[in-house]
């Protein structure tokens, strides 16, 4: 079973890593030709592009210059423990063991438009390219055309040896639109994270992404195998609520916040 997050536009590169464990990106050739791309354009047209302040553009112009095929300690770091986000806020991974970063290496997958996938424990260079950038490239209009089947195929290659693979999404849907359903050989469970406000059940953003850390954190806790092992999930105040749930859409509801 895989688990699949979004990235976070929000780095921290600041903080030393706990752990000295790391791995390649997969992707490295492509992202090497989007970064390619990126160097071609002006700190205006970046802006523009991505829509992002002149000091962002120029900020991460300065990121693609300095990009290179070479992962060290001193132009990368881990992807879980660089990524600052929301949803990691929820995950935490500062405070995961060793044991526990090993078997998020190999269960948790890390959505990125220029890498396309990226492990936990995956050396990354800082950057900023949201999979839904129209960045037109040699394969088409944005990063979907760019990445095509690709992320299906490599979980299809990670899922291969499981009787009956899953992928459990965790991620916006701007990054799962990047997986090739047609492609995929698993079946996908969605968690749906809910909160009660103005006499209704709703989709909070920020509760929700911050809760799909918090699922992540709990599946690797648990070292949860199957699907029905998330139904126990009751961290912050979130109970899996049945009756809103299917066979492939986990509800969990809450009535407050803590």
């Amino acid at each position: 079973m895989l688990f699949l997050l979004s990235p976070a536009k929000s780095l921290d590169y600041e903080t030393t890593p706990h752990v000295t464990s790391h791995s390649r990106p997969i992707f490295v050739d492509e992202a090497a030709e989007l970064i390619d791309l990126l160097r071609r354009k002006t700190p205006a047209e970046i802006a523009k592009l991505m829509s992002i302040s002149d000091a962002l553009a120029a900020l991460n112009v300065g990121r693609y210059a300095a990009w290179s095929t070479r992962f060290t300690a001193a132009n990368s770091k881990q992807a879980v423990l660089a990524f600052d986000g929301d949803v990691y806020e929820g995950l935490q991974a500062r405070t995961l063991k060793p044991a526990q970063l090993d078997w998020a290496q190999q269960h948790l997958v890390i959505l990125s438009g220029l890498y396309g996938v990226l492990r936990p424990l995956d050396r990354m260079q800082p950057y900023r390219l949201e999979m839904g950038t129209r960045l037109v490239n040699s394969r088409g209009k944005d990063l979907y055309a760019f990445w095509g089947t690709r992320i299906a195929d490599h979980l299809n290659e990670r899922l291969k040896a499981d009787a009956s693979p899953v992928v459990v999404n965790l991620a916006s849907e701007e990054y799962f639109k990047a997986v090739d359903l047609k492609t995929l050989k698993a079946r996908v469970v969605q968690c749906v994270f809910e909160d009660w406000k103005s006499g209704a059940w709703k989709i909070i953003s920020f509760h929700a992404k911050r809760a799909r850390g918090l699922m992540a954190r709990y599946a690797i806790e648990t070292r949860a195998m199957q699907p029905e092992q998330l139904q126990g999930f009751d961290r912050e105040g979130y109970a899996y609520d049945a009756a809103a749930s299917g066979r492939d859409r986990l509800v969990f509801r809450r009535r407050s916040a803590p």
